[in-house]
């Protein structure tokens, strides 16, 4: 096999990062106006899980376009919902650190849960919305059954988030011009793929439980698992 053949490894490989550059390129340009953050993240992350399935259009940019516009409308009102909810959360926060006496650890752990719950459901609900034909109320609604019915995906997938953000930003000062730089170029994409590995297999979770998985589809490692181990304890 020749290394620079177009159909091997390599350059099937260098194909896919390109795609995740360009994608991460127009995430940030359909950014700017903040309020579309939604739809870019409903474009990112529909792109990014058909290259992983290998679904991708070969004008990369024309699928990103397209599903944006598609989710201009629904993205928008899920990203203010949740900037709303953001919002709420950080005057919670701030009303519990101006708090004393013994109940104050009882709400700073409240919080705390709010805070997990607010980052699970960020985790899925644009995912959701660029993968899924559902209406708002839905969307919100898959997008936090999903993330407990996924939870061991839920937490792989906030994980990455943050390795990416500690890494970034948090590791020294020196390196924050450059990662400023490395997020806007690649690694808002490169996240979202990796992402979309764990999305598609929480994705494929959701549709069993809804009786809808097809019979080719991969299995469920931490399912494969369980049935391993109960078929070896009854054996014994």
């Amino acid at each position: 096999m020749k290394l620079f053949d177009p159909e091997g490894p390599l350059m099937s490989a260098l194909a896919k990062l390109s795609d995740v550059v360009f994608c991460n390129i127009m995430f940030c340009l359909c950014s700017l106006p903040i309020v579309t953050i939604g739809a870019a993240l409903s474009a990112l992350y529909e792109c990014t899980m058909s290259i992983v399935e290998d679904t991708e259009k070969p004008q990369i940019f024309r699928q990103f376009w397209t599903s944006f516009k598609k989710n201009l409308r629904q993205g928008t009102i899920l990203w203010l919902i949740f900037l709303g909810g953001a919002l709420i959360l950080v005057a919670y926060g701030f009303a519990v650190g101006a708090m004393g006496g013994e109940l104050t650890r009882i709400y700073r752990v409240f919080l705390y849960l709010l805070v997990f719950l607010y980052l699970a459901g960020f985790a899925y609900v644009f995912p959701v919305q660029g993968n899924m034909d559902l209406p708002v109320r839905e969307v919100l609604k898959t997008a936090w059954l999903m993330s407990a019915v996924a939870l061991p995906y839920t937490l792989l997938i906030l994980a990455v988030t943050g390795a990416a953000v500690y890494i970034s930003f948090f590791t020294g000062p020196d390196t924050l011009y450059a990662s400023i730089f490395l997020w806007a170029v690649i690694i808002f994409g490169l996240v979202a793929y990796l992402q979309s590995f764990l999305l598609r297999l929480a994705f494929r979770r959701w549709k069993r439980l809804r009786g809808e998985q097809e019979p080719e589809e991969m299995p469920d490692p931490w399912e494969t698992g369980n049935s391993e181990g109960s078929d070896h304890e009854s054996k014994l």
